[in-house]
């Protein structure tokens, strides 16, 4: 497992010299925070509509086990067969093992979180599968073997001339040009070529509808429709939290899920599968197969206040507003999931001695909270994270509770409470600290970093109160 925390104040630290990326961002971002206010000129409804899509995606929280089951037999019903994975590995395996039966070697893929939380073509790519990213961001990055670096525009950190570069370097048959719309059709042209030869299309899901059976995919650029209608058989891979009750409840997280991650009133393209093609039909895939994955949402889930993790919806709001990801970037974070959401998600999903140390990349601005379209309290659940590291609850589900307090930091606290606890301790320990105050360090790890320490007063308020006393006598 990668140790998420071990370089992370080292990729900070490169994030913040490469004022090349710090632009992108801070351009791209800008951009989209302004779209996405002008969605919303009226605050009243804003507000409303955040309350009802937190109600409805708390209410299929707390009815979880129930719309599972629910969901699985309507899918059964409807000719989609179900799998269920606990962890990453096992999601894997089940993947590979579909392509096996169905002899299908060569795979056209849409983005998918989930996917890139599991490692899934690296798996794919181990075995010999042939795996093709066809959102032109994650195709970018597949061209580059980058991560992504933000959860809905994978490639925000390239700017239009590495693009075209990396396109450059990639196809030297096709002419140079940093024309976006060129560089889009080339793209275009080199992915009709994938889609006609693909033996299998993957995709995430962002809604899967209890009620009838129906899986729910959001895009732009119709990649997606293509993946899950052109090759013969179709494999979605979900989270389990990404069920809804009813049909109803779709339209209005939709609307809040499209405004707040591109400030776009609707995607391009909405995709609703109920099943395989059917006699009657023109296209559509053979086989339609869901795989759902806990990797740690049902731990979370048992968390009373943690379990807000998981009414998000992926619009990646947070991100886009929150001031130290603007700075960093994604791939500063070291994880699939970076901004305020990976900073609660990742050590509960990770445990907290792998990436714990993302809780402390905040500013507690509350940005974030501000503008979750399901209303998650993320500058408090932060704070809870913080607190699990250094002095985890009792009852604690969260892996690595605790595991960041150091030996030197305990060892500070435990002189501070008898200090504190004692008068007579305390009173010797401020008179020592005024008159001895010209020891006091100027560096003290990072927080000296930025800032200059403060020296204790000449004086302590006890000894001036007693001065100014004596001079009343």
């Amino acid at each position: 497992m990668v140790e998420v925390n071990l370089d992370f104040a080292g990729r900070i630290n490169k994030a913040l010299a490469d004022q090349q990326i710090r632009t992108n961002f801070r351009k791209a971002l800008d951009g989209v925070m302004a779209k996405r206010a002008g969605q919303f000129p009226n605050q009243d409804e804003l507000s409303a509509l955040r309350t009802l899509d937190k109600t409805i995606r708390e209410n299929a929280l707390n009815k979880l086990p129930e719309l599972l089951q629910k969901l699985e037999a309507k899918l059964i019903e409807n000719g989609i067969k179900v799998h269920w994975a606990y962890d990453a590995k096992e999601a894997n395996e089940i993947i590979s093992g579909i392509l096996e039966l169905n002899n299908a070697s060569k795979i056209v893929k849409v983005k998918s979180m989930v996917s890139e939380e599991i490692e899934l073509n690296q798996h794919l790519a181990a075995k010999g599968y042939e795996v093709i990213e066809t959102d032109l961001g994650e195709y970018i990055l597949q061209l580059a073997d980058e991560a992504p670096s933000h959860i809905v525009a994978p490639a925000i950190h390239k700017s239009r001339k590495d693009i075209a570069k990396l396109f450059a370097e990639k196809f030297p048959e096709i002419p140079y040009t940093e024309d976006v719309n060129q560089m889009t059709g080339n793209a275009r042209n080199i992915m009709r070529d994938f889609f006609s030869r693909a033996d299998a299309g993957i995709s995430g899901v962002n809604f899967m509808i209890a009620e009838t059976g129906t899986l729910c995919l959001v895009e732009n650029e119709g990649n997606g429709r293509l993946c899950t209608t052109s090759p013969p058989l179709h494999i979605a891979i979900t989270g389990i939290e990404k069920v809804v009750e009813n049909l109803t409840d779709v339209p209005p997280l939709l609307s809040m899920l499209t405004r707040s991650a591109t400030g776009q009133p609707i995607t391009t393209y909405f995709n609703m599968i109920s099943s395989p093609r059917k006699s009657h039909e023109l296209d559509g895939p053979d086989e339609v197969h869901l795989v759902l994955l806990d990797n740690a949402r049902s731990k979370i889930r048992k968390e009373a206040e943690l379990d807000a993790t998981l009414r998000c919806i992926r619009c990646g709001a947070c991100i886009n507003h929150c001031p130290v990801y603007v700075r960093l970037g994604g791939h500063a974070y070291g994880t699939v999931y970076p901004g305020p959401i990976g900073s609660v998600l990742e050590p509960q999903r990770l445990g907290i001695q792998v990436a714990g140390k993302l809780a402390e990349a905040c500013t507690l601005c509350g940005a974030c909270a501000e503008v979750c379209p399901v209303q998650i309290p993320l500058p408090k659940l932060i704070n809870r994270l913080r607190l699990e590291a250094n002095e985890p609850a009792a009852t604690s589900n969260i892996p690595g509770h605790g595991s960041l307090k150091t030996k030197k930091e305990q060892l500070a606290w435990k002189v501070w409470g008898v200090i504190y606890s004692s008068p007579k301790l305390y009173k010797i320990f401020i008179t020592l600290a005024a008159k001895m105050r010209f020891l006091t360090p100027t560096k003290l790890g990072g927080w000296s970093k930025y800032r200059k320490l403060p020296q204790p007063a000449s004086h302590t308020l006890h000894s001036k109160l007693k001065k100014q006393l004596k001079n009343y006598e």
